[in-house]
């Protein structure tokens, strides 16, 4: 792909994605596209067979976005609870945040899609993140940071609170006092006492 092209494509999906926060997933069209890009029909389907491609990039593209961002972030000589405070800082800051969010969006392409086994890219994102999470638990043990029998088990409990309170500050909202109490009582189980 050319340079010109992939800036074109790159273009589309920044501004899919603002349609996708907007709309949700369900409701987005490549008509909307069409309109929010400025482009032709064919212009779009030269990049994209249908929203559900254009959709996929997106995470893609946010997936790898916000990779970029968390690498920024971290200083070289960032310690396991540094890390796992900065994560769970950029968490609260997104579930927290009043700026659309491809939330909604995502599982209602999920829903929609009914997606399995390996090609789902939330599982994938998900058990990455607990892998991740669990390295970064285990080092914080070795150096004597953090207290944990089961680190691989803490990763998977932190991952779902995180992805409840996301559910929930899509559905009823969340407070930051809700979101401070969930975040304090995973930090409490992994905190040596000294």
């Amino acid at each position: 792909m050319g340079d010109k092209s992939a800036q074109k494509q790159r273009y589309i999906l920044e501004k899919a994605r603002q349609v996708f926060m907007e709309k949700g997933y369900k409701l987005v069209t490549m008509k909307d596209i069409v309109e929010a890009c400025e482009i032709s029909r064919g212009g779009l389907y030269l990049y994209f067979d249908g929203t559900k491609q254009l959709f996929e990039q997106v995470l893609v593209m946010e997936t790898q976005e916000a990779d970029d961002l968390f690498a920024k972030s971290l200083s070289e000589d960032a310690t396991p609870a540094d890390i796992l405070a900065l994560l769970l800082k950029e968490q609260k800051k997104e579930l927290l945040g009043k700026e659309a969010s491809l939330t909604k969006a995502i599982y209602e392409y999920y829903f929609a899609n009914q997606i399995t086994g390996k090609d789902n890219l939330l599982r994938k994102q998900f058990d990455q993140a607990v892998h991740v999470l669990e390295k970064l638990i285990d080092a914080g043990c070795q150096s004597g940071e953090f207290y944990c029998e089961d680190p691989r088990g803490a990763a998977r409990n932190i991952m779902y609170v995180l992805e409840g309170l996301k559910i929930a500050a899509c559905t009823r909202g969340v407070s930051e006092a809700m979101v401070d109490r969930e975040i304090l009582y995973v930090m409490q189980g992994l905190v040596t006492e000294e």
